[in-house]
């Protein structure tokens, strides 16, 4: 064992590779647990690590080929679980990796808009840069990412998109999953309330129940069709127009958990019993999804795994960009759960 450290030694990344016998993006790699590194050396560099009790700082990573410390994240002003809980797994995911976490909210989520934000960040000492929808979509339109010169990940994002690494579910897939299991339950007069238009996931998540309504020999019906903005108010606000049909639905669908609880807020207000008269569905399974009564049957998205991929994927392209520069495609799996709600 080492001799015992005071508080003001200073241990580098290269007494640690010295020590170990071994180069300095070799313990960069096994700290931050990327690259091709034996098991053995793995193993002997960890043990020196904790050894010497080496901590790497931010400065030293841009020094010891560790290519990014500070790592950008845009996504849209607004209360969202689904953003507020895609921040918190993005925040825990560069924590782990000792990455510095810069945060920008917008409201306008334009091509300019969006283009403008990331050179902002850049500027601001961003290495790579993560978005959340519309903003992907957005510079996908402007095709700009290259431009930036910093590696660009998506995530939640419909499907791929042009010069930037995406992480997803099949939200084609699981819309259609989860109104098939409106159908297989009995419900025949299923409405939908949508995401914004310019959101890709949204898009997709509608063109699945149509699908599946078509699937299992039911018409798709536009009045039974209400545009939200995935807010629990405008979810509020279409379940009062869709109650107030002739023949009401029995069953909506929702293309957030937010605007799920909106419906079933406004389905107690008018004393509609849930699920006996009305099934309803949410997507994402965050947390307002066990928080309201009866509990949400919904999609769930591996959100912390989803960030977690991202990151690890503009990492490595920074680091290493003949390798891992490319733009990828990861499509994770999803799951529908089954709650009271329907």
């Amino acid at each position: 064992m080492g001799r015992p450290r005071k508080y003001s030694d200073r241990v580098t990344i290269q007494s640690v590779a010295e020590r170990a016998g071994v180069s300095t993006m070799t313990v960069s790699n096994v700290f931050n647990r990327t690259g091709k590194v034996g098991a053995e050396t793995r193993a002997r560099v960890m043990a020196v690590i904790e050894e010497l009790g080496y901590v790497p700082n931010l400065a030293a990573r841009r020094l010891t080929g560790s290519a990014v410390a500070r790592l950008g994240l845009i996504h849209a002003d607004r209360d969202s679980m689904f953003i507020n809980a895609m921040i918190a797994a993005v925040s825990i995911a560069a924590a782990e990796k000792g990455l510095q976490l810069i945060i920008r909210a917008a409201k306008v989520s334009s091509p300019a808009a969006t283009i403008a934000l990331a050179n902002g960040l850049v500027r601001s000492g961003a290495q790579a840069l993560l978005l959340i929808p519309p903003f992907a979509e957005s510079m996908a339109e402007s095709a700009a990412s290259p431009s930036l010169g910093v590696p660009v990940a998506a995530i939640s994002t419909a499907s791929a998109l042009a010069d930037i690494t995406t992480v997803r579910i099949d939200n084609h897939a699981a819309a259609h999953a989860v109104t098939s299991h409106l159908v297989a339950g009995g419900r025949r007069r299923i409405a939908v309330v949508t995401g914004p238009a310019n959101h890709s996931d949204s898009v997709a998540r509608l063109e699945g129940h149509i699908d599946a309504l078509r699937d299992h020999g039911l018409s798709f019906a536009p009045a039974l069709c209400i545009s939200g903005d995935f807010t629990f108010l405008s979810g509020l606000e279409a379940a009062e127009k869709l109650l107030a049909l002739p023949g009401r639905p029995d069953a909506i669908v929702t293309a957030n958990d937010d605007m799920a609880a909106g419906v079933l807020w406004q389905a107690h207000r008018q004393g509609v019993r849930v699920p006996a008269e009305l099934a309803v569905t949410g997507f994402d399974d965050t947390l307002i999804a066990t928080r309201v009564w009866p509990l949400l049957t919904t999609v769930h998205q591996p959100i912390l795994e989803m960030a977690a991929q991202a990151l690890d994927l503009v990492v490595q392209a920074a680091r290493d960009p003949e390798t891992y520069g490319a733009a990828r495609d990861v499509v994770l799996p999803f799951k529908v759960i089954e709650r009271g709600s329907s």
